[in-house]
């Protein structure tokens, strides 16, 4: 199996600063019914709200904005889960480390009127959060268990949960 182009590099040793980009918010986002809000382009494949920021723009305010744009919900309060940082491999952007804001999120839902991408809107009982975000195959699973555990969602059983913190080390 041949490697990757680019993926040796990226495992090489870095220097101690990296050229690195705001890359966007994602959020855990809660009803008040303790509901998840889940999103889809194509209402096959599901995934939390998040977009990259416009100019001038906190985390925050990208968090904000993306959850009203994508799944017509206003942010009530948020919390800072932390960061997930990534290397982009190989095009235009080679090099550039791209760093995600996670947040949990109380959310308030507005009528559901899609007007960019997203055209579906689902809300999941937290104990089905990992089935309907097909953990089971999704590339960045550690992260989403993390960032699910991280948000203090009931996500299965106590062996199911035992099993994501085992996973994540």
């Amino acid at each position: 199996m041949g490697e990757r182009p680019g993926l040796a590099r990226l495992l090489a040793p870095r220097p101690e600063v990296a050229r690195w980009h705001p890359h966007g918010a994602e959020g855990v986002c809660l009803t008040a019914a303790g509901e998840v809000v889940l999103v889809s382009q194509d209402g096959e494949r599901w995934s939390l709200p998040a977009g990259r920021p416009e100019l001038g723009e906190t985390w925050e305010d990208t968090l904000r904005r993306e959850v009203l744009e994508e799944a017509c919900a206003r942010v009530l309060t948020a919390r800072l889960l932390g960061f997930c940082r990534g290397a982009c491999v190989a095009g235009p952007e080679e090099g550039l480390v791209l760093v995600r804001s996670i947040w949990r999120a109380e959310v308030e839902l507005e009528p559901w009127e899609p007007q960019f991408e997203i055209r579906h809107r689902r809300l999941v009982a937290q104990d089905e959060v990992m089935d309907q975000l097909g953990i089971g195959s999704h590339p960045f699973a550690s992260v989403l268990r993390r960032t699910l555990h991280e948000a203090a969602i009931t996500t299965g059983s106590p062996a199911q949960l035992e099993q994501v913190m085992d996973a994540d080390g």
